[in-house]
């Protein structure tokens, strides 16, 4: 069952790899990519990589990729009005969109399906460990807080500088007096 699940989610990255490499459109392949990156998750879950799992989830899938997704959609450009003699409601359309609607609820369903039943079914190693096991988020948590505390400060320090350098540059106030100097 093991082996079903990796090569699951192998396919999974690679074919939103190849999806988001092949398609034209800016939505679709952020959609795409988020597929990739959800197998790939999935492959550290597989791998026992919990931290990393949850890492590639929570920054990648759950920031990345919708800054992405947000920035697209909310710089895309819409195509001008045509004439108004072509605003007229079409019965064709409207046919076209309710068929759109019963096939996207017949795909979403038996993926929930499909995915729902793998996930009954998996027998997860990692959830068979003997009690006294750590996961990987302790270990990296202990480690962080005892040999490697300096370091971790150090990177703490220097993203604050980055946050902070990237506010002046993006504030009103900075823009206006590069214009002054100018």
């Amino acid at each position: 069952m093991v082996q079903i699940a990796f090569y699951t989610f192998a396919a999974l990255s690679l074919s939103g790899g190849l999806a988001v490499l092949f398609t034209r459109n800016v939505i679709y392949a952020a959609f795409f990519l988020l597929l990739t990156l959800l197998g790939v998750a999935g492959l550290f879950v597989l791998a026992s990589a919990d931290f990393l799992a949850v890492a590639q989830l929570m920054i990648y899938v759950g920031g990345v990729l919708v800054l992405v997704i947000f920035g697209v959609m909310l710089t895309n450009k819409t195509d001008p009005v045509a004439d108004a003699s072509s605003q007229q409601p079409n019965r064709i359309a409207s046919q076209n969109r309710s068929t759109g609607w019963v096939i996207s609820a017949l795909v979403a369903g038996s993926l929930f399906a499909a995915l729902f039943t793998l996930l009954a079914r998996a027998n997860f190693a990692l959830l068979n460990q003997p009690v006294g096991w750590q996961s990987t988020v302790n270990t990296i948590g202990r480690q962080l807080m005892t040999e490697y505390v300096v370091p971790f400060e150090i990177v703490g320090i220097l993203l604050l500088a980055a946050l902070v350098g990237a506010t002046y540059l993006a504030s009103p106030l900075a823009k206006s007096f590069r214009n002054a100097t100018r």
